[in-house]
This record gives C-alpha cells, structure tokens and sequence, in this order.
C-alpha cells in the first residue's frame, strides 16, 4: 500500500523497488526518547551505522499528516527540536492523518508502516511490552509484532516493563524470539534477564534462514532479533535496580501512568545513575542499527 499519504524519499524507494537493503528506524526515540542535543545526535549515528553495510536507513516519521519513509536531516531535526510532535503507536495513525499532525512513530506505528512501504528489517532500542502492577497494560508494540511480518531488531523489552510477563506474552501470541550470539532475552541496559530465547542465532545467514522459514510457513508474526548492549556499556545490575526502584516509587509518588510513565522512568533512571543508563541506551541504539544493516545486506545478497 503505497498511496498519497506515503511519502517515500526517492533514494529508498529506489532501493525498495530494486530490492536493495534497507532498515528502517523509528522516530519516538529522537522526540520523545532521548533528551536533547543526544537526540538528534543519536539519530544521525543510527543512521551512519546502518549505512557501514551498504544499507540504506529510513527513519519513520510523520510531517504534516504524511507518512515519511526516510526522512531527511531537516526533518529528523523537526522532529528532535520540535515542542509539538505527537507520539503516534499504530491507533493514532487515522488521527494524525485527519488533523494533519508531525508525529514520531512507536514501534507498533514505524513497523506497520516499514512492512507496506516494503521495507523487511527494522531497528530499535528496546520493545513495548507488559507494564507492571495489577492493571492489564500491554503495549501497542506487542500485537503489532504479531501481525506484522518483519524483522525486528532490538535488545529486548524495556527494563521498566513486567519482563517475565512480556515474554510469556510473546511466546502465547507466537513471536519467534531470536538470541543474536546469546541464549538469554537482553533485558535492555542489562545483557542478562534469566529468560530463554526460542532460538540462538550466531550470525545474519541464520536469522535470514530463519526469517525465509517463516515466509515460506505463511507466518504472519514478526521475527524478533534480541542483541545484547554492547559488554563495555551494560549497566552492573545493583545500580539498576537501585535507580529503578527510586523512579518506580518516583512515578507513583506523582501519579504518572499510561504513555507517559515509560519515558519517564527512563528519564528518572538516566538521572539517577549519573549517566549510565543513558549511554547504555545510545549505545545498544547504534549497535542494533549496526546488526540490521548488516542483516539487510545479507537478506537482499
């Protein structure tokens, strides 16, 4: 489906049509993720890290009611500087087109979009899930990867979230969950959760074999590709769960909840650890950019 709201730069429509690799990149990480200048610089490195293996990145967003596929640098600037950028996860998307809004798009929103414009491997920091507490709070991320036919790359759920319950979640909804070179799900700023993957894969040709299985099965879920953050910025575990506790009790103290907690919490985690967390963040961005270009290439060799 590529209609007059599909505004598809030239460079990666070409690359679409002629079957060449390209990665698509969400935008809710540049407005919304990260404080600013780190947000705009981030977006660019993710970009630069997605091209070291000739492929070609295009990050998602929407500008004035449009849905951009490989936006430019002014527009990631928009984006990243912009006051009035709408989060948009796949439910806002008939609403920022009727009222014309600049939104940066979720994971559930840019892989909904990435698969019709005909783009297979998207890259992530960490996925959507199951929140904690009594409430059932799931994720738009989570059934959108169950319906969508892509790759996804990432290093897991965010640490905020119900981590067990967020597997368990994937695994009754039948998302393949995949360990690149690791036999535990990442937790994020951590290498390790206790959780299992589906499957270990130890380079691209084997997630591509595992992906072409899945087409040639009819799946129509998502392949979900779990990275480590890099060893030299994981975040040691005690200071973890120390400044996660304080933000949890931070949160509540001041009522946030729904869309709005997730990035609160990380901005409180951040705070909280002198840094830690967020260069632990920039980092696993730059790297799963890295892994999916690479596995762009391999998919379209």
């Amino acid at each position: 489906m590529k209609s007059d709201i599909f505004k598809i730069q030239t460079q990666v429509a070409t690359a679409i049509d002629s079957q060449r690799p390209v990665v698509a990149l969400e935008s809710t990480v540049i407005s919304h993720g990260l404080p600013r200048p780190t947000n705009l610089e981030t977006a660019i490195r993710c970009e630069q890290a997605v091209r070291t293996s000739d492929a070609l990145p295009a990050t998602i967003g929407i500008l004035d009611g449009n849905l951009c596929v490989g936006l430019t640098e002014d527009q990631v600037r928009l984006l990243a500087e912009s006051n009035d950028v709408k989060k948009i996860s796949t439910r806002d998307l008939s609403i920022a087109i009727a009222h014309k809004w600049n939104g940066a798009t979720t994971v559930a929103a840019t892989s909904w979009i990435a698969y019709r414009a005909g783009i297979e491997v998207f890259a992530t920091g960490g996925i959507g899930g199951v929140h904690r507490g009594s409430l059932s709070d799931i994720s738009a991320d989570l059934p959108e990867l169950a319906r969508t036919p892509i790759i996804v790359v990432c290093s897991g759920a965010k640490i905020v979230l119900d981590l067990p319950a967020t597997r368990e979640w994937l695994e009754t909804h039948a998302v393949t969950v995949v360990g690149y070179q690791c036999d535990e799900m990442p937790a994020f700023y951590s290498r390790a959760s206790g959780l299992p993957v589906d499957v270990r894969a130890d380079s691209c040709a084997d997630i591509v074999r595992l992906f072409e299985a899945q087409k040639t099965l009819g799946i129509r879920s998502a392949l979900l590709v779990c990275v480590p953050v890099p060893s030299e910025f994981e975040v040691p575990s005690e200071t973890l769960q120390a400044t996660l506790n304080e933000a949890l009790a931070e949160a509540e103290r001041k009522a946030i909840s729904g869309r709005e907690l997730t990035p609160f919490l990380l901005s409180q985690m951040a705070q909280r650890s002198a840094g830690a967390t967020l260069r632990a963040n920039v980092e696993l961005l730059a790297n799963n950019a890295r892994v999916a270009g690479e596995l762009a290439s391999t998919l379209w060799a």
